[in-house]
């Protein structure tokens, strides 16, 4: 995180809930497709964390990536347990705002308002997929650039390059697909050094490719895509949502924390 980068949009303009530490945008899509209608200028250089039970838990556990989530503009409750803590602790309007819901209400409007896109993550196989999907579903879209780092940390040099490569293609948006916490921790390393609005999706890349599909409609309403994704790759996710689970359910809502 860049200790001194001063953000250009007032963050005390956005309304917060603190859930274990995170300040939790209290929102719901319509407010933040009209913020960044309003400021996607001034939020270049500046990133979004897409936040959920997982990022804010292991945000309670370790005050430094604590310190990434609350370092951006806002990290919006990708989670629907986070907006329903919220809404309890009286923030009425706070709904469910997630990453991939996001990302494809933005690329809905790209064609009209012109926006510039950039792809950051993945592999070089989903990022093909990915491009060649976002054509045929949003035509006009703008894809400035697209780019598969290696799965082993970047030399200093290489990140330069990457830096170099992004900000020549100058994108509005840097979509970050590297799954949490590197993708924050990433955005937060390139905050004021990246030009555009950074902002992390986690799967979003496997989605928009078609590598994955989402959870239907009335389970993501349901806050049940966690059990859709879980039932998608057991292996992987059990043990994480058993215990990020469990610690949430008694640190957010029987501690109140």
């Amino acid at each position: 995180m860049n200790c001194e980068y001063q953000h250009k949009v007032n963050k005390k303009e956005i309304p917060v809930c603190n859930i274990l530490g995170v300040n939790i945008a209290a929102i719901n899509m319509e407010w933040l497709l009209d913020f960044t209608d309003k400021n996607i200028k001034d939020l270049s250089g500046d990133y979004m964390c897409v936040s959920n039970v997982h990022t804010t838990v292991t945000s309670y556990d370790d005050p430094d990536y604590c310190a990434v989530q609350n370092g951006g503009i806002m990290a919006i409750p990708d989670g629907g347990p986070l907006s329903s803590v919220g809404r309890k602790r009286g923030h009425a309007n706070m709904e469910r705002t997630t990453g991939p819901s996001y990302m494809g209400e933005i690329l809905k409007i790209s064609a009209e308002k012109g926006y510039r896109h950039c792809f950051y993550g993945s592999t070089e196989e989903t990022l093909e997929k990915l491009y060649k999907a976002l054509n045929e579903n949003y035509p006009g879209i703008q894809i400035a650039g697209m780019y598969s780092p290696p799965f082993r940390p970047t030399t200093p040099e290489e990140d330069a390059a990457v830096v170099k490569r992004i900000n020549e293609t100058k994108p509005d948006f840097v979509w970050v697909g590297l799954g949490a916490p590197k993708q924050e921790k990433w955005m937060a390393a390139h905050q004021g050094i990246v030009d555009g609005f950074m902002v992390g999706v986690g799967a979003g890349f496997d989605y928009f490719a078609g590598n994955i599909e989402r959870a239907p409609e009335w389970m993501q309403k349901c806050n049940l895509e966690w059990m859709y994704r879980l039932i998608q790759d057991p292996k992987r996710l059990f043990k994480r949502y058993l215990v990020t689970n469990t610690k949430f359910i008694w640190n957010a809502v029987v501690r109140g924390k």
